[in-house]
């Protein structure tokens, strides 16, 4: 049975909270970005830069949001911060845009990549390609799908996301177990491939100076353009700093251990993706690493042979399916505390008496993020969002100086370091990662589709345009809401 008398209760500790923050952020694209970045950049020096650039930026997001997360310790995070910050509206189309892609879409592209990397040991059935092709749907200015494509893994990531939708929902300290192992278990990989890549690898120091003979840029604002793409690719290694803010109201001394959490949480990640990119650069050449499409897999075996593929086949498979369960856990918050103050379906709302988790929002989000699979849009989807995640990102940060003002009497357990200059940086940083992303997009849109004749749109303003799609159901709800309080 499910209830909505049954409350989420605080049992999460600080070890968890911390893991949840690394788990969040440590998937498959620290495995994969740094070769697409290598391309776009040339240069292991700009490469470096890069990295440690988007993790200073991620620091001050963490810092920033770490001040919020102390003085509102709710679940649903970052859900109750923009409401006490800009409103209902703007609260709303931010829960919307996490129900319906990001944090969906999140979990079932990290999963379906746990179920790719399984293929390393074991073949997943799929139908003849002649019969995959023969099935298309057409999605308007998405393009052509096809569900049954690859159709063994999409079974498997859906079992998978069931599964773990399932160890969340018997309970929050299970799901903050499977985190911490997970979490644990995916830096010690990491961190051993480091090891092993500086002791016994075949490198050479050289190549920390060695410029690539291939990617060349024409003038300044093309390399500009290049590090801009390349900063998108590694902020996607960095995303989900921010996720632990949605469990909140289940964190022990949550005003204390939240704002520990993203702090040594995020400084742990950046620290790990430095040290593994140095361990690249150590054993690949750039114009090698620019080519390759498996960074990780293709140093290990400089070093580890055969077994190196295999290596880092399952560290990406332990690296997934950490950063799904966490993503599972967290996200279903969210969804929860929107019907919680009457801003979604009621269901949602409902805890379960035994468990004390929001049992159907978790077992909603399996659903729709098993559709999501099936489609196989996530991917592109997800991409087109990531402008709307950085607009709610720049606001979050903004959201520190009207807090400031509209609740200066509250106790701040902890105050960003810096202030105003470090959340005034990443709010000046988002905008102008928002403004060079819109230029690529509308840029590429010319060059690639409009030229072409194809139906497509620019991905930026898609999202916005989904995320409208939100703007009807707040009405309903806002309606549903005054009539209730009216009555």
């Amino acid at each position: 049975m499910i209830d909505t008398k049954a409350k989420l209760l605080q049992k999460l500790g600080l070890f968890t909270t911390i893991a949840l923050v690394v788990g969040a952020m440590i998937g498959s694209g620290i495995f994969k970005k740094p070769a697409v970045m290598a391309s776009q950049l040339g240069s292991p020096e700009l490469l470096l830069i890069v990295w440690v650039v988007a993790g200073i930026i991620t620091f001050f997001g963490a810092l920033t949001n770490t001040e919020i997360a102390g003085m509102i310790s709710e679940t649903g995070g970052q859900y109750i911060y923009f409401q006490k910050m800009y409103g209902d509206f703007t609260a709303y189309l931010y829960g919307w845009a996490m129900f319906s892609i990001v944090q969906a879409g999140s979990i079932a592209s990290i999963t379906y990549v746990f179920a790719e990397y399984t293929q390393y040991f074991f073949v997943l059935p799929r139908f003849p390609i002649a019969v995959e092709n023969a099935w298309i749907l057409h999605i308007p200015f998405i393009g052509d799908i096809y569900p049954i494509q690859n159709l063994g893994v999409k079974v498997l990531a859906i079992i998978v996301i069931n599964f773990l939708s399932a160890v969340n929902y018997f309970g929050v300290v299970f799901g903050g177990r499977v985190a911490n192992f997970f979490s644990t278990m995916k830096v010690a990989a990491i961190l051993l491939l480091v090891v092993l890549g500086f002791t016994i690898g075949n490198g050479s120091f050289d190549h920390f100076t060695l410029q690539s003979t291939v990617t060349h840029h024409a003038n300044s604002f093309s390399l500009i353009l290049a590090i801009t793409a390349a900063l998108s690719g590694a902020f996607w290694a960095y995303d989900g700093w921010n996720n632990i803010t949605y469990i909140a109201g289940e964190v022990k001394n949550a005003q204390k251990n939240i704002p520990l959490g993203l702090f040594w949480g995020t400084i742990i990640v950046v620290i790990v993706y430095i040290l593994i990119n140095l361990a690249y650069l150590y054993i690949l050449p750039i114009d090698v690493m620019s080519k390759s499409t498996l960074v990780a897999a293709d140093a290990a075996r400089t070093f580890l042979g055969n077994f190196g593929g295999a290596f880092v086949a399952a560290s990406v498979m332990i690296s997934t399916f950490g950063t799904s369960n966490g993503t599972i856990m967290v996200s279903a918050r969210v969804y929860y505390a929107m019907a919680d103050k009457k801003m979604f379906f009621p269901s949602l709302a409902s805890v379960h008496p035994k468990f004390q988790t929001p049992g159907v929002s978790l077992i909603v989000q399996a659903l729709w993020s098993s559709l999501l699979i099936l489609s196989g849009t996530f991917d592109t989807l997800t991409d087109m969002l990531i402008f709307v995640s950085w607009i709610f990102y720049g606001m979050g940060a903004y959201g520190v100086f009207i807090l400031r003002k509209k609740m200066p009497d509250t106790f701040r357990p902890y105050k960003v370091w810096g202030y105003p200059y470090v959340p005034a940086i990443f709010v000046i940083f988002s905008a102008f990662f928002l403004g060079i992303t819109l230029y690529n997009d509308i840029n590429n849109y010319v060059l690639n589709n409009f030229a072409k004749g194809e139906p497509r749109i620019i991905k930026s303003l898609f999202g916005l345009m989904f995320v409208a799609i939100g703007i009807p159901f707040y009405i309903y709800f806002k309606k549903r809401l005054n009539k209730n309080q009216n009555v």
